[in-house]
């Protein structure tokens, strides 16, 4: 029959009518079966439209359902309990498992076991018909006995629907998460592998891509739909996957700007954050990941935003190179650590007004809002706690990197 099952299939005990017009039926399956494919093709257009179902497939499946349903109607093996044995479902479970391995709508599965029932109904009426049979209440139980059959079958059909979806949405999730690791560890240099990530994450293979990686958050897909929803909003594709302690976005840019990309960062997360440089396709997203964790590791203890690997390359530098870093604190700013913690902060702040200023006594004392005498009197105090040469403006570019380093990495 059509395309359905339940755990009891509990048959009335009377009428042997029902049952020897259902066993006269068995010798007409094929005819039947004819009849509710092309039943199906006509008043269950899903068929026809998805064309996911192979037509020696439907009918092979009609034949076998349509055939337990007559033996269940004709009198199947019973338990103790009344209940049809399980045999008698396995065309329903592998009808279920089948359709929904094909992503044909349970919905329309199940109308096409509603068209088998009435099929199976009215082929069972014209045999009592032929036989002469005209009792009401033998054709009223003749009835009863298809839709309580049927209604138990359409159950188990739902039932192996369901548990294989289940199985088909989590071996999605597990391809769809191995791509994404793939991705993100360099293997998108192959180019089978780069087109099917392309496909099942619906990302072009091709153009301008940026990463951002974002701290994890309580509501992780609330905080991605919102993000592929603003994304679109300025033409940018994006793929989203949730991971140990973060949620990575990979972002296709498109003709977009990446600085409207991160302006649309920054106004929608409030936490610490890393977005990439710019590459050139998904082949070269892992070099994407690796810069978004980098710039998401420059943001201090505690700072809230996104940091832009772009506008943090020395910071990123640093971090790159730790050992360098704690040389260049070694040789500026080792001496300073000693001095009280309230002073220190203070000298250090004159430092990083010095070295943005350009060396300039004016411009440092207007960024500190200070007298000109005050950044110098500091400035003394400094080179005597460090014995460094802080005029000298080569040395300006390894003070401004071992400013950066001490706050990077913080002494303990």
């Amino acid at each position: 029959m059509g395309e359905v099952a339940g755990q009891d299939a509990v048959l009335p005990v009377a009428p042997q009518t029902a049952e020897s017009l259902a066993r006269s039926m068995l010798a007409q399956l094929p005819a039947v079966t004819d009849a509710l494919v092309q039943t199906i093709y006509e008043q269950n257009p899903a068929y026809r439209e998805m064309n996911s179902v192979p037509a020696e497939d439907l009918w092979q499946s009609c034949h076998d359902n349509i055939a337990r349903v007559v033996q269940m109607i004709a009198g199947a093996d019973h338990h103790p309990d009344g209940s049809v044995t399980e045999d008698y479902f396995d065309a329903a479970h592998e009808t279920g498992r089948r359709r929904a391995e094909q992503r044909m709508a349970l919905d329309d599965v199940l109308r096409s076991f509603r068209l088998g029932g009435r099929l199976v109904w009215e082929a069972l009426i014209e045999e009592a018909r032929a036989l002469g049979v005209a009792d009401t209440d033998v054709l009223l139980d003749v009835a009863s006995k298809v839709w309580e059959v049927v209604d138990t079958t359409s159950s188990q059909v739902a039932v192996a629907y369901h548990t294989t979806e289940r199985q088909l949405v989590r071996a999605d999730e597990q391809r769809r998460a191995t791509l994404w690791e793939g991705l993100l560890h360099g293997r998108a240099k192959d180019p089978a592998f780069v087109h099917e990530a392309a496909t099942v994450l619906d990302v072009p293979v091709n153009g301008p891509y940026a990463v951002v990686a974002i701290d994890t958050q309580t509501d992780d897909d609330r905080l991605t739909t919102s993000l592929v929803r603003r994304m679109a909003v300025v033409r940018v594709g994006s793929a989203w996957q949730t991971r140990a302690g973060a949620v990575v976005g990979l972002l296709a840019l498109g003709t977009e700007s990446p600085d409207v990309v991160l302006r649309l960062l920054r106004d929608n997360l409030q936490v610490p954050a890393g977005m990439s440089g710019v590459v050139t396709g998904l082949a070269n997203v892992d070099v994407a990941y690796r810069q978004a964790r980098l710039a998401r590791r420059t943001l201090p203890a505690g700072e809230l935003g996104v940091a832009s690997l772009t506008e943090r390359l020395p910071e990123a530098l640093l971090l790159s190179a730790p050992e360098l870093a704690e040389q260049l604190v070694q040789a500026w700013l080792v001496p300073l650590m000693k001095v009280p913690a309230a002073e220190r902060e203070l000298l250090l702040d004159t430092l990083e007004k010095w070295v943005t200023a350009g060396g300039s006594i004016r411009g440092t004392a207007e960024l500190a809002h200070c007298h000109r005498n005050t950044v110098i009197n500091r400035l003394h105090r400094i080179h005597q706690i460090t014995g460094r040469n802080l005029t000298d403006v080569t040395s300006h570019v390894e003070l401004g990197l071992a400013l950066r380093a001490i706050r990077l990495f913080p002494p303990q």
